[in-house]
């Protein structure tokens, strides 16, 4: 699909903004793909509302919302790893972001790992395949 078609199928109306291209759940929410941009590794999945979607393009730092703790989530506000967002992109039914960002000190997950999605399955069971980078202990005090 063509960004105009996404924009406007009338070409004699105007685009809507490109927040509200954006389809957001009934919650509310939108899935936010993570991806580093110099390795194009899949770093983490969360959650986006309008406000954290918003105020990432703003910022050009990554901001998610926590459904756990029901508030905004600015990556890196605790553990120092931020994420600069290098592209913001939008899948073709509008329904998933994907953020191509620099992880800052290499750390993504809350485990001290570079990538949430270090389980891998081999015969029927779960393997972890990544180290540990840094204690998470030592990241969160």
């Amino acid at each position: 699909m063509e960004p105009s078609e996404r924009a406007s199928p009338d070409p004699n109306t105007p685009p809507k903004p490109w927040i509200d291209q954006v389809t957001f759940d009934a919650n509310g929410l939108v899935t936010a793909i993570a991806q580093e941009v110099f390795t194009n590794k899949v770093l983490m999945v969360a959650w986006m509302n309008r406000e954290a979607l918003a105020e990432t393009v703003a910022t050009g730092r990554a901001v998610y919302w926590s459904r756990s703790r029901g508030k905004l989530w600015r990556k890196g506000e605790e553990s120092g790893h931020v994420q600069i967002v290098r592209e913001v992109r939008l899948d073709c039914d509008g329904d998933v972001v994907l953020l191509r960002v620099d992880q800052q000190g290499g750390i993504a997950c809350h485990t001290g790992r570079s990538a949430c999605f270090f389980n891998k399955l081999e015969a029927g069971q779960w393997v972890i395949t990544d180290p540990v980078v840094k204690d998470p202990e030592l990241i969160y005090k």
